[in-house]
């Protein structure tokens, strides 16, 4: 026979009364936070697995901020190149208006004014600023300004050749800036004479333009040449040497004076050379030209050209081509930036999109595991609470019995 005191009544009692009421309580929680586990002791193994679940929407939560910065960073870059594009066409018409011979020097000093306000408002482009204030065309050196005149009132890169990355998933990064030399200063230039060499002051250099890209690609096929010289010997033929000082075909090889021939698909026209004189001209071939370099020499030349003579306005037609050649592949030069841009930004909307899908799939999982059923868990408090009231009176009633009541 087993023998249970007065103590041990009272003490198994009070036991099962806090036991009862942990559980009462537990319940109570779970039903005001909304939440199954609370404590890793409520489900060890699901409190692992949302610890888990925790940090991957942080990682998610991280990465989506840097997607939400670049796609914004590389938003205002692009609608920035195509503000530039804008105001460089405006340029190429005002351009293409200079060049009617039946304007006045008033009204080519009208259309310079014009320009210079466009580059002006060229420049303001270049020297964007993001939300934070740094300038985005500055390469690295954001709190650097882009693009500032110098004493001369040139516009010259001040930025650096940097490109900034972001990291937008794990292992996946993409470019959110680019530096303002890659854009508006290494532009393709058109291909250029000038009278390197000078023993016949009277000899001049014109009408040098491009007239077959392929002979030119085919006379280079891996890079272009970076001069090519020309000359006149003795025996009145044209003598054309590029920079490697291979001699190139000239069609036709007889000089005549203001008369064009061909090299390498470039068509030249020497004037006035005396033949074996010594006499160098240079064709510029891979030259490179700030936008802004070619804006202001079209404003100074439309300022300061006289047009009255011969060579005044050969070398005006000379300006106008090549403007309109720089104009071009400026606009080229932006456009190729813009689409490298478009697929950027391709991976960084598939990359958002990833990204809320993923945070979706682990949110669902992490509510599975977390969060309570309030249907169950009101049914379990109510029944707890009956268990709770049940196990009070029972043991009110019991704590009444004693011996000395049989007394």
């Amino acid at each position: 026979m087993i023998r249970i005191s007065s103590q041990q009544i009272f003490s198994g009692g009070i036991n099962r009364l806090q036991e009862l009421n942990t559980s009462l309580n537990n319940t109570q929680q779970q039903i005001s936070t909304g939440q199954r586990v609370n404590k890793p002791s409520d489900d060890p193994v699901a409190a692992a697995r949302i610890l888990k679940l925790d940090q991957e929407l942080s990682r998610v939560e991280t990465y989506q901020r840097n997607v939400d910065l670049a796609d914004n960073r590389l938003k205002q870059e692009e609608n920035a190149l195509s503000s530039s594009i804008d105001v460089i066409q405006r340029i190429r018409e005002l351009t293409v208006q200079a060049g009617n011979g039946s304007l006045s020097a008033n009204d080519r000093r009208s259309i310079s004014s014009e320009l210079e306000e466009r580059l002006g408002q060229l420049a303001n482009i270049a020297n964007t600023r993001d939300a934070s204030g740094e300038y985005i065309f500055s390469g690295f050196q954001g709190s650097v300004k882009a693009f500032e005149q110098d004493p001369s009132g040139s516009w010259v890169y001040q930025g650096d050749e940097g490109q900034r990355v972001l990291e937008i998933d794990d292992g996946v990064t993409v470019p959110i800036s680019d530096n303002g030399k890659d854009i508006f200063v290494r532009v393709p230039a058109a291909i250029t004479g000038e009278h390197s060499t000078v023993s016949t002051p009277g000899a001049s250099i014109s009408g040098v333009k491009l007239v077959n890209e392929a002979d030119l690609a085919a006379a280079y096929p891996n890079s272009f040449p970076d001069d090519i010289t020309v000359e006149v010997d003795a025996g009145g033929n044209i003598i054309a040497t590029d920079s490697q000082g291979d001699v190139l075909t000239v069609d036709p090889a007889t000089y005549q004076s203001g008369e064009p021939f061909e090299v390498a698909g470039v068509e030249v026209t020497l004037t006035d050379a005396v033949p074996g004189a010594g006499d160098v001209f240079t064709l510029k071939i891979n030259e490179k030209q700030s936008v802004f370099g070619t804006i202001e020499n079209l404003i100074s030349g439309l300022n300061n050209i006289d047009k009255s003579s011969p060579d005044g306005q050969s070398q005006y037609d000379d300006l106008i081509a090549n403007s309109l050649i720089n104009l071009d592949n400026a606009q080229e030069s932006i456009i190729l930036k813009q689409t490298e841009l478009g697929g950027r930004m391709n991976a960084v909307e598939s990359t958002k999109s990833f990204l809320e899908d993923s945070s979706v799939y682990s949110n669902e999982i992490r509510s599975q595991l977390q969060d309570v059923d309030y249907a169950e868990a009101i049914s379990t408090l109510s029944f707890q609470s009956f268990v709770l009231q049940a196990a009070q009176q029972s043991f009110a009633q019991v704590s009444q019995l004693s011996l000395f009541d049989r007394l």
